[in-house]
């Protein structure tokens, strides 16, 4: 027999469920329809995006090679100490032998002075402390016990500076780690901008770049600015030989150089040495506003951020950004000029 069962009915909860949602799929559904994609950014604003990332990279890449030098600085501090705290516990055991051998000589004599028998079973500090025993001990012997009592002084300061050293340089070493894992971050963040555009949008930048270096290496040609120096000629004379050589962040030369690696290099090699970073080389030399620039001076950027080689004309010869090689540029197209430098 068929149920006459009158069938259940959606409860009013589940009834508001269904047309909640419902209305919310229609809500989507009508912005999807009327949604607009989002616009791919322009060749030139990711050129400029890109740009203020190699400038924050080059500012990182700096200050990692400051870090860096300060830890190759360590190093050397620290392998110094060692050897000499190595070459004065050698010392030391020298002049406890010497002392020892006294002892064993006056043991055969008579035996042991009970003063000198103290010091050899204790520290020698505690027993020169002791003024009143220094009578019972020979000339001899109390030069001897003062000079171990100096070395051990000696030793004990140079152990506590390696020390120091030595906890200095684990905290460079992971300054330094930051450091580079910045720099990277940046390079890849740039990266990812430049492959959103098409080969031929990345062509097109590369070939507006060669075309600008070509043409500020014709105007260098044209200038006839004196040099700022012998040294600042030749500085500058060594740099053009490095053009084409790629921009590589911590790059000194001589197969790739950042910016401040190759004014290093340049200098160098006019037996002149710069330090290492922008942040340092601006006080190897004495500041100049851009109207006294010659030929050699040194050229400083975006807030300390980039450093090159005046070239004349109001050319710069350098090392831009990753990507790029030693070229001639224009000072209006590198970035906000700070000052200059006259080693």
């Amino acid at each position: 027999m068929a149920s006459h069962r009158r069938p259940k009915q959606p409860s009013r909860a589940r009834v508001t469920v269904i047309t909640a949602t419902a209305a919310a799929a229609v809500a989507l559904t009508s912005q999807a329809a009327n949604a607009t994609p989002s616009e791919k950014p322009s060749k030139d604003e990711v050129k400029s995006k890109v740009d203020k990332l190699y400038e924050e990279a080059e500012r990182a890449t700096d200050k990692y090679n400051g870090a860096k030098e300060k830890q190759d600085k360590l190093e050397g501090e620290v392998e110094d100490l060692q050897d000499e705290v190595a070459r004065g516990q050698a010392e030391l055991n020298e002049l406890r032998d010497g002392l020892g051998s006294m002892a064993s000589a006056q043991y055969r004599s008579g035996g042991i002075d009970p003063s000198l028998q103290l010091f050899l079973s204790a520290d020698p500090d505690n027993y020169l402390d002791k003024a009143s025993t220094l009578d019972q001990l020979s000339v001899q012997q109390v030069a001897a016990l003062e000079k171990i009592q100096g070395k051990q002084r000696t030793l004990a300061q140079q152990r506590k500076e390696a020390s120091e050293k030595l906890s200095d340089l684990a905290d460079t070493r992971t300054e330094l780690k930051k450091k580079k894992e910045k720099v990277q971050g940046k390079l890849a963040e740039a990266q990812k901008l430049l492959n959103t555009l098409t080969a031929q949008e990345r062509q097109e930048i590369a070939d507006k770049e060669q075309r600008a270096s070509r043409s500020a290496s014709d105007r260098v040609d044209l200038g006839n600015e004196a040099p700022a120096s012998g040294r600042g000629a030749a500085a500058l004379a060594a740099a053009a030989t490095q053009i084409g050589k790629p921009y590589v962040s911590g790059g000194t030369g001589p197969s790739s150089y950042d910016c401040s690696g190759l004014t290093q290099w340049a200098y160098a090699q006019a037996g002149v040495q710069l330090t290492r970073t922008t942040y340092t080389q601006q006080n190897d030399g004495t500041k100049i506003g851009q109207s006294q620039l010659a030929p050699g001076d040194l050229v400083f950027f975006n807030s300390l951020g980039h450093v090159g080689l005046y070239a004349g004309n109001g050319q710069v010869l350098h090392a831009p950004y990753p990507g790029t090689s030693v070229r001639y540029e224009s000072m209006s197209t590198i970035g906000s000029f700070q000052f200059g430098v006259r080693v």
